[in-house]
């Protein structure tokens, strides 16, 4: 295969191109770049033509070097004459050009300086702040009616939900939980161990347990499980227009598909909470026993007197807001969803985002109001 070459050369007012060589597009050919340079040149030709006395085989890579030598001619108002290419070249290239590309059809890429991106992520936010508080009082609105018994849902959802937020979601959080205690467990060990207080590590664990860390874990990993599903469910009937249709026959979305759900996780989140507490201090307690010179009595004893009612309520009400916000950040991305599949994969993520997001504002005001108020 003789390699593709491209040589410029002026012959009076004309450009002549001469293309010689195999011009395959697997070959990599030359581009337009050298003709396009010598179009460009001072003085600028009146025309351009081609001389192909010395060109082999040639396919689709001829033909796009070919365009772009064309789009540079009118760019430049330059008459271009093709009688010297090959026939089938010819007629390519004349169908390539029999409809002109629309005005704006072609995407333009425009920069953005660092203070207009500043800006638009500004308005970003904005207008989802203002749209999930648009939907908190939808929300709302749906308690109310499900609290007065004239929402539209079904008591079989209700079960569903209730037990894919709660019993399908044991495994996950027995793990992570136990895990979590037995790493607070360990650097307890090795921190206060040297100094003698090794006991207090129950201490430790029971506390970032029970009043923290178990129900800021357990949403997390209710953000990423149930509240993705929530966003992805959600955002697939809306794509299949079933959302449409629920509007159609007069039922309200929010109550059908909204409101069951946000119960359901509102109900299950510090139950599950509580029991991430509970695994969380066997998995310290099983480190401890290890570690330690303590027995087990000593060590629950221990644990029984630093954890206290204020730890233990101030946790499961932090799982009940958490779980409010996992549960709305889901379905509220689910129902802003596009219309194609790729808009589920978005909305699932963006609800994801949104939920842990909320989580750690919520975990850091709820923390503040409990220091205040001596909790």
């Amino acid at each position: 295969m003789n390699p593709a070459r491209l040589n410029c050369e002026r012959s009076g007012d004309i450009l002549v191109l001469h293309l010689s060589g195999d011009w395959r597009l697997s070959a990599h050919p030359p581009g337009a770049a050298d003709a396009v340079a010598a179009m460009r040149a001072m003085p600028r030709p009146a025309g351009i033509c081609f001389d192909t006395t010395g060109l082999g085989d040639w396919d689709t890579g001829l033909l796009i070097a070919l365009i772009a030598i064309q789009r540079e001619a009118e760019a430049l108002d330059l008459a271009l004459d093709a009688s010297g290419l090959p026939d089938g070249a010819q007629r390519l290239l004349r169908l390539a050009f029999a409809v002109r590309e629309p005005a704006g059809a072609r995407r333009q890429r425009r920069r953005h300086g660092l203070l207009e991106q500043a800006g638009e992520a500004t308005l970003e936010v904005l207008s989802a702040a203002r749209e999930l508080l648009s939907f908190t009082g939808e929300l709302t609105l749906s308690l109310a009616r499900f609290l007065r018994g004239h929402a539209s849902y079904l008591r079989s959802d209700l079960a569903h939900y209730l037990q894919q937020a709660g019993a399908d979601a044991l495994p996950i959080v027995s793990l992570i939980a136990f895990l979590i205690g037995m790493i607070f467990a360990f650097v307890g060990v090795r921190q206060l161990e040297p100094f003698g207080a090794g006991i207090y590590t129950a201490d430790l664990v029971g506390i970032a347990m029970v009043r923290e860390m178990s129900a800021i874990m357990t949403a997390i990993i209710m953000a990423g499980r149930t509240g993705a599903a929530y966003a992805a469910q959600i955002g697939t009937m809306k794509v299949n227009e079933e959302i449409d249709a629920l509007t159609t026959l007069g039922i309200d979305p929010v109550d059908f598909l909204v409101t069951p759900r946000v119960i359901a996780l509102v109900l299950m989140l510090p139950l599950l909470s509580l029991y991430a507490s509970l695994m969380g201090i066997t998995g310290g307690l099983a480190v401890g026993l290890l570690m330690l010179d303590v027995s087990l009595p000593q060590y629950v004893q221990q644990t029984f007197n630093a954890v206290g009612l204020n730890a233990l309520f101030g946790g499961l009400f932090k799982a009940l807001v958490f779980g409010a916000l996992v549960a709305m950040a889901g379905c509220q991305q689910g129902l802003a969803c596009g219309n194609s599949a790729m808009a589920v994969g978005l909305a699932t993520t963006r609800a994801v985002v949104l939920g842990i997001v909320l989580i750690v504002v919520a975990a850091a005001v709820l923390t503040v109001i409990y220091v205040n108020l001596g909790i």
